[in-house]
């Protein structure tokens, strides 16, 4: 099963990233190039514990739609969302934070297995993993420059 981990500092409070990480409006922001849209469930503003988002959104050349929900939730040094529906197989996404001298370290860790198989892990190999990692350094470089310019 891939996972994708990337660790993030950014120059601010923990309380502002972890706000600014699970913000349903700026994570359409930062996305805005796959068209990725909330359209059902937790739509605008702060996303917790036991709340769910349906996306929609264009990517590999496909609209896909994907429902999360928050299952782990300690504000402000982790939430955790799994995909309750959508093209993969299963998939977990971990946001821990941890602040030191005003700065703040974001490790996000995407665990995901694809469906069909050995088609899945071919995919994986080929692209997917790579997909994933750099969409969600999009998002994370995207959070971060917003949460140094406040």
């Amino acid at each position: 099963m891939p996972i994708v981990q990337i660790k993030t500092e950014i120059n601010s409070d923990i309380k502002t990233c972890f706000d600014l990480a699970r913000n349903i409006d700026l994570h359409q922001e930062s996305l805005k190039h796959s068209n990725e849209k909330a359209i059902a469930g937790k739509v605008t503003g702060l996303i917790k514990q036991g709340e769910w988002v349906s996306w929609e959104a264009k990517h590999v050349g496909f609209v896909q739609h994907l429902t999360s929900k928050i299952v782990e939730f300690n504000e402000p040094n982790y939430f955790v969302g799994e995909m309750v529906f959508g093209a993969f197989k299963w998939f977990r996404h971990e946001y821990h934070f941890y602040e030191s001298a005003n700065k703040t370290l974001i490790v996000g860790k995407f665990h995901f297995e694809s469906p069909y198989g050995i088609l899945g892990k071919l995919a994986n190999f080929l692209f997917l993993r790579r997909y994933m990692e750099k969409l969600l350094k999009t998002r994370i470089y995207f959070l971060k420059a917003v949460a140094e310019s406040s």
